[in-house]
């Protein structure tokens, strides 16, 4: 199934791209309003997913670190053991150790994970987050439909 390796690979140069080119347009101009409803704003999270231990005193950033080369190489492992027909499984595996290795490469770098989508809706806002976080959440759901037994083609039952 390595011939899926693609596409976490194409994550990965989207992801980096995407916060390079925000990082600097955003750092020089500040925020961008595109929508009534979607900014991009510039957010250095050194938390998890939703902002979550971002106040914690450091320790924080080593454990996401870890947390992200244990599951790069329980995805590897995973993808090796792959047979041809499981692209739903292998395209989710793909999708999150795109992400994952994006967000990892962050907090290597830099101390924390580059956010710059941010959605809203009046006063209340969605965690920023990056290509990388979509890419993962993507990822999860199909690794979810999968474990569900759903595949493209596959005739549903009515109950």
């Amino acid at each position: 199934m390595w011939r899926l390796l693609w596409i976490a690979a194409a994550v990965f140069v989207a992801d980096q791209l995407t916060k390079f080119a925000a990082a600097n347009y955003l750092t020089r101009h500040g925020d961008v309003q595109l929508t009534s409803f979607l900014n991009f704003a510039l957010v250095h999270n050194t938390g998890a997913a939703f902002g979550f231990l971002s106040s914690a005193s450091g320790w924080q950033n080593i454990f996401f670190i870890v947390v992200a080369l244990v599951a790069c190489v329980v995805i590897l492992w995973m993808t090796w053991r792959l047979s041809a027909n499981d692209l739903v499984l292998g395209t989710g595996l793909m999708l999150v150790l795109g992400g994952a290795a994006g967000n990892l490469t962050d907090r290597l770098l830099h101390g924390y994970v580059i956010d710059f989508v941010d959605v809203y809706y009046r006063a209340w806002h969605w965690p920023a987050f990056n290509v990388a976080d979509s890419a993962i959440t993507v990822g999860a759901m199909l690794l979810a439909l999968d474990a569900l037994g759903w595949y493209p083609g596959k005739k549903q039952r009515m109950s």
